[in-house]
């Protein structure tokens, strides 16, 4: 039987199914990969965004500030792809209990999937928070006050030292988030990886947990991964012809 119609077949009998994304879902959509020749990473040392230069060295904060101002408009005038949207169908048929992501770009939200199923385990490019007093300002509020040439803006409230609502290299993760990101691992009966090569953790632990639980496990992913020997099912190909596969045989 050819990975398809296994992946139909499992998804068929599954009731409660986690969705893990990460970057690969997202480079269909237009978002740069970082790491990929010509990502940004050749342009700014990852090194140097570490979080507590972050928030103890200004001249740090202004080259982030300079990073995440030529971020932003890709960020947001990116559009959900077709995996995106067939994680969507897969709600709307009752199968699907959460999106766990790795992705900070909102496009899950963006293609119609209800935000509260969505785990954003390493955080949101969309806000923009105050390290002092937790502020919240949306994130297109900051680019204006970037593109008028403040290099390091503060927040408005208390003067407090701001960063896009992401986590950043050796920031903690979020409590809450991977918490539930734990226990909807371990209570699923299908975990379905597409677009990560599951190397960070402690997200890549995730579908660890899922089968230690007794859940099937699918990857969908262009190159390998360290959890493939555990895999019910490996396909290596593009997301969004993947799961546009999928979802138009299990409809």
């Amino acid at each position: 039987m050819e990975p398809i119609q296994q992946a139909v077949d499992l998804i068929s009998r599954s009731s409660r199914i986690v969705v893990f994304t990460g970057a690969g879902i997202s480079t269909e959509s237009g978002l740069s990969d970082f790491r990929s020749p010509g990502g940004l990473w050749e342009r700014y040392d990852p090194s140097e965004f570490m979080f507590d230069r972050i928030v103890t060295d200004r001249g740090t904060r202004q080259k982030y500030w300079e990073f995440q101002r030529v971020l932003w408009p890709e960020i947001e005038k990116a559009e959900p792809n077709a995996a995106h949207r067939a994680i969507v169908d897969l709600d709307r048929m009752g199968k699907l209990d959460c999106v766990i992501t790795q992705n900070v770009d909102g496009l899950h939200q963006k293609a119609g999937l209800p935000g509260e199923k969505v785990i954003e385990i390493h955080g949101t490019a969309h806000w923009v928070l105050c390290l002092s007093c937790a502020k919240r300002y949306p994130r297109a509020e900051i680019q204006f006050r970037l593109e008028a040439e403040e290099r390091d803006p503060l927040c408005i409230d208390c003067g407090g030292i701001m960063k896009p609502a992401t986590i950043s290299f050796g920031q903690a993760m979020p409590m809450k988030e991977t918490q539930r990101a734990e226990e909807e691992s371990a209570a699923c009966d299908l975990f379905m990886v597409i677009g990560s090569s599951l190397v960070v953790y402690p997200a890549a632990q995730m579908p660890v947990i899922a089968r230690r639980s007794g859940a099937h496990l699918i990857i969908v992913n262009a190159t390998p991964t360290p959890h493939d020997d555990h895999a019910d099912v490996i396909i290596r190909e593009k997301a969004g012809e993947v799961m546009q596969r999928i979802v138009s045989n299990l409809t």
